[in-house]
């Protein structure tokens, strides 16, 4: 059932997109947010009233769909397991079979939340393997199922969500191998799909305030900044809907295959095409990052351990991205006089 209720633009009416991983977090703000601009979603994963998250969270896709509901799309929760080659054909087909298209896909399952923080030598292998299965395999499977109904039409996009828009690394040798390679497999799935008209492309947003982040700090999305004094960088965090609605604004491109194998950033897309996150805001992460860095810069140095952490710690992911160099090189300036 969708509402009738809304005002706003909607592009995206007719259009037919699958998140899969729409159960919370950037899935669920996605949906959303596909909703928001018109279309129908079909909110796929595991968690269901009375399936619950094998990780302990209580949300479920029947809930994301009747979020995409309010916000002025059609919802509908399709129960799947991405890592079931023939689960996902279910789904699809029963999309198919209603619709006879699909135009967006987008691959959020991430598997965060199965990360070992450690270095690679203390890592359980068996972790880390579930990781690369729940976080890439997933999203081979997934794209490989829809990818020749797409190809069949002519057109398409498939958009698929990481960390970072950066090839640096990401503080855990298994996390770092799952979010770099769905940057490398929406750049291969560009190149082979491009010719057929099909668009593939990566996104990340920042400083994602999900629901889990939201309960680690102690805080609900109406008090949230009572959290930012402790915690670096929370205060230029974003909602989920931040990038659905990144989402949303490149579904409705008409330009969007000349961004086909990138990836691209939640904070950049806002200025490119004039978007706020839903309470008004325009997080900027980078913008944040650089700045701070620069501000511990200037005054000569990291003061305490946590602004040595901080400077070190984006010196090591970034160093070799020519993006970066110049703030690398005044890092490693710096750093020879601490």
């Amino acid at each position: 059932m969708s509402n009738t209720h809304v005002t706003a633009p909607q592009p995206l009416i007719g259009k037919v997109a699958i998140v899969a991983g729409a159960t919370r977090g950037a899935g669920r703000g996605i949906a959303r947010m596909l909703g928001e601009a018109g279309a129908t979603v079909y909110c796929s994963g595991r968690s269901t009233h009375g399936n619950p998250s094998p990780i302990g969270r209580p949300e479920t896709i029947e809930e994301t769909a009747a979020l995409v509901d309010a916000a002025g799309g059609e919802g509908i929760a399709v129960q799947t397991d991405h890592l079931d080659v023939q689960s996902v054909q279910r789904m699809v087909e029963q999309v198919m079979s209603r619709h006879a298209r699909i135009d967006v896909l987008v691959n959020d399952i991430g598997g965060e939340g199965m990360t070992d923080w450690k270095p690679v030598w203390e890592s359980s292998l068996a972790q880390g393997l579930a990781l690369l299965d729940t976080a890439v395999k997933t999203h081979v499977i997934t794209a490989s199922v829809v990818a020749p109904h797409m190809v069949q039409a002519g057109t398409g996009l498939i958009v698929e969500i990481t960390d970072g828009d950066h090839s640096g690394y990401r503080g855990a040798f298994y996390y770092d191998l799952a979010k770099n390679q769905v940057i490398r497999l929406a750049f291969a799935l560009a190149n082979d799909l491009r010719p057929q008209g099909v668009t593939a492309l990566a996104v990340t947003p920042g400083f994602l305030r999900s629901e889990a982040m939201l309960e680690n700090f102690g805080v609900t999305e109406s008090n949230w900044m009572d959290a930012a004094s402790g915690e670096r960088g929370f205060s230029e965090s974003e909602t989920p809907c931040y990038v659905g609605r990144a989402v949303a604004a490149l579904a409705a491109d008409a330009r969007v295959a000349e961004k086909s194998g990138g990836v691209y950033a939640s904070w950049e897309l806002a200025k490119e095409y004039s978007f706020t996150d839903i309470d008004g805001r325009t997080p900027d992460w980078w913008g944040y990052v650089r700045a701070s860095i620069d501000e511990i810069l200037d005054r000569g140095g990291p003061q305490d351990a946590d602004e040595a952490y901080w400077v070190d710690a984006w010196r090591s992911q970034l160093g070799n991205d020519a993006r970066f160099s110049d703030m690398c090189r005044r890092i490693d300036t710096v750093r020879r006089k601490w």
